[in-house]
């Protein structure tokens, strides 16, 4: 919604005019009596109070027979705010492939801290959809272990709770009104116009349960004949038992624990789904990362597996990474085996793990594990095991592999499952953590290898398990142009936090060279005038892992980010000296405390200003504009920068 509206009324806080027309800025921040809320892009976001968060996001979503969701075309919007209250107006019309829908909302926040939602919707032409309608998202770490009285459509009540572990299926179901206490404030929402449940979308690394309609157990797709009306209406209360106040400052705090200190994991690197091997040039600015692990993915269905496989071991000799074999069965299992068996045993192999898969099973059968694992046991008792799925904890968790003899479970991750903004992504990293630490609960004591850990969707899980070779025009959806800017290395620190601090023991992250990798190597964009990359250009994720692995020998510490969502970091120690990772979410400039080093630091900057350089220098560091700080003093981060920084460690 960030474009040039006709506007004529009142203008609410931060909106520029010029002359007739006017120009919204990303969000707009409103009051609904003590509630705190910011509108941005259709959606109402951080319902809060007290500084205290209710509610993660409101918003209304069209997703098609794929589960797409359908992005809006604004035709219409308008914003009054007051002081304590507010009216949103916007019209929408949805259109792409067997989707034409038009929907008009009203989105009104009272004095009486109550904020009420409505969608007057109407099929264009006969539509195909999984699900129309308003979304609520529950932030977890506000709701998580909480108590929750659902009133059903029947008109009968259950006491039920927001699990504390993620929850392979619907959480609530058949819901007409929700009552929750958050803090010391009471919360209800009324839900009108469809039935509605709540789904734990940890299970895609989402941080947030999401009460949503129609329910899953209703066949699917459905066809929306022309002209169907579709009206739905939800009202959310807040009742707090004292009178909020609005106080907040503005400084992110970073903490460390030094108690709480953990092993390093692997850190590896995914093999490039471009057609070109690697060069010598790629291989060498590869090396100077130093992974741990190089992920081979191996078809055995395939005819010319082989030749691909042969590639890849040349590839990883010469860049001195082990091997992550992620080897895909089909239904001849017996061929399979004994054909990679054959090739296995018949090449000297630096191998890590193999993980196991099927490529029409969502996770690793134990027929298929129990026939496979004791087989490769013989060829080599030494080689480690992983079985799982190919893709979201979801599938796991809803598959949750039986020991089969093996030493691992394995998931993949991306963060784009049902929101693709930049907002959503940062708010989605803490979901990495969950999903680590609810597959520790059903492990029986195995490692947990996240293998890849992508910004982007590699395929939809509700079509197929594995990859499929992009044939369309134009840019594949598995790219992301934000791979190669500074919020992907922002991200990335997010992740390897996340995923390090709650103990994963192995993680694969994007690919070498390419559109999807941390370079783009020797070979020129494949889409110029959509990725704008360089031939040779070396993107910021590089460097984060560069700074990482230099310091394999150190701890990772614990720390604590007192605005998450804003600025966090990842810390090493050795005791004594600290090395943070600390990155800046946000396009704007963020002042920042650190409680965690003693006398000066040395910090070093990856921003706007010097992205040129880092992008042409592998062997980038910043010390050129190296700043010296006082461990107590406030100092700002740049819009979207990483910070690399070296200290003392306070003891």
């Amino acid at each position: 919604m960030n474009q040039v509206k006709e506007f004529t009324e009142a203008l609410p806080s931060g909106v520029k005019q010029t002359g007739t027309v006017v120009e919204f800025p990303v969000e707009v921040f409103l009051k609904a009596g003590s509630l705190k809320v910011t509108y941005s892009n259709g959606a109402l976001r951080y319902i809060s109070t007290e500084n205290h968060e209710l509610i993660r996001m409101i918003y209304s979503a069209v997703r098609d027979k794929n589960w797409l969701t359908i992005p809006p075309l604004v035709v219409e919007e308008k914003i009054e705010a007051e002081e304590t209250s507010f009216k949103i107006f916007l019209k929408c019309l949805y259109s792409a492939g067997d989707i034409s829908f038009s929907a008009s909302y009203s989105i009104e926040g009272r004095q009486d801290s109550s904020i009420t939602l409505t969608m007057e919707g109407k099929a264009m032409e006969n539509s195909l959809k999984n699900r129309i309608g308003w979304c609520v998202l529950h932030p977890v770490e506000e709701c998580a272990g909480e108590n929750c009285l659902i009133e059903h459509t029947d008109g009968s009540t259950e006491q039920s709770v927001f699990p504390e572990d993620i929850a392979p299926h619907q959480v609530f179901r058949e819901i007409k009104s929700m009552i929750w206490m958050s803090n010391r404030t009471h919360c209800r929402i009324d839900f009108e116009g469809d039935i509605f449940e709540t789904e734990d979308q940890r299970n895609w690394t989402d941080a947030s349960f999401k009460t949503y309609s129609t329910p899953l157990s209703i066949p699917y797709p459905v066809t929306l004949e022309k002209d169907k009306v579709v009206n739905q209406r939800i009202t959310f209360r807040a009742y707090l038992n004292s009178k909020a106040q609005f106080t907040e400052d503005g400084t992110t705090i970073l903490k460390l624990v030094p108690e709480e200190t953990f092993r390093m994991p692997s850190v590896g690197i995914c093999r490039s789904s471009r057609s070109l091997p690697l060069t010598k040039n790629e291989i060498k600015y590869l090396r100077a990362v130093r992974f741990d692990h190089y992920r081979v993915d191996i078809l055995l269905y395939e005819s010319d597996w082989k030749k691909k496989a042969k590639q890849a071991v040349i590839e990883s000799t010469d860049l001195g990474y082990p091997m992550e074999l992620a080897v895909f069965f089909d239904n001849n299992l017996t061929s399979c085996i004994n054909n990679f068996l054959d090739w296995y045993s018949g090449n000297k192999l630096n191998v890590s793990s193999i993980l196991l898969f099927h490529r029409g099973y969502p996770s690793t059968s134990h027929d298929m594990a129990s026939e496979v694992i004791p087989l490769l046991k013989n060829e080599d008792p030494d080689v480690k095991t992983g079985i799982g799925t190919n893709a979201n904890f979801a599938q796991l968790n809803r598959n949750r592999p039986e020991d089969a003899g093996n030493d691992s479970i394995c998931f993949s991750i991306h963060p784009q499952e049902h929101a693709s903004d930049t907002i959503t992504l940062t708010e989605n990293l803490k979901g990495q953590e969950y999903c680590i630490r609810s597959a520790q609960k059903f492990a029986s004591n195995k490692g947990i290898i996240v293998s890849p850990a992508t910004i982007q969707r590699r395929f939809n899980a509700n079509n197929t398990f594995s990859e499929i070779p992009w044939t369309g025009p134009g840019v594949p959806p598995q790219v992301d142009t934000r791979l190669m800017s500074l919020f992907g290395a922002c991200w990335t620190v997010g992740s390897l936090k996340y995923l390090c601090e709650a103990g994963a023991e192995s993680i694969s992250f994007y690919e070498t060279a390419g559109e999807r990798g941390i370079i783009q190597g020797d070979s020129e964009s494949l889409w110029p005038l959509q990725f704008k990359s360089v031939k040779g250009m070396i993107f910021p994720s590089y460097h984060v892992f560069r700074f990482l692995l230099a310091n394999k020998s150190l701890a990772l510490m614990k720390s604590i980010s007192s605005r998450p969502l804003i600025a966090d970091c990842l810390a090493l120690t050795d005791g004594k000296q600290a090395r943070i990772l600390l990155a800046n979410f946000t396009r704007n400039a963020q002042p920042v405390s650190l409680d965690c080093c003693s006398g000066l630091f040395r910090i070093r900057t990856l921003s706007s200003e010097s992205y040129s350089e880092a992008a042409s220098n592998y062997r980038w560091t910043g010390i050129e504009n190296e700043r010296i700080i006082k461990s107590h003093a406030t100092f700002k981060l740049e819009p979207y920068s990483i910070n690399f920084i070296e200290g003392w460690r306070r003891h």
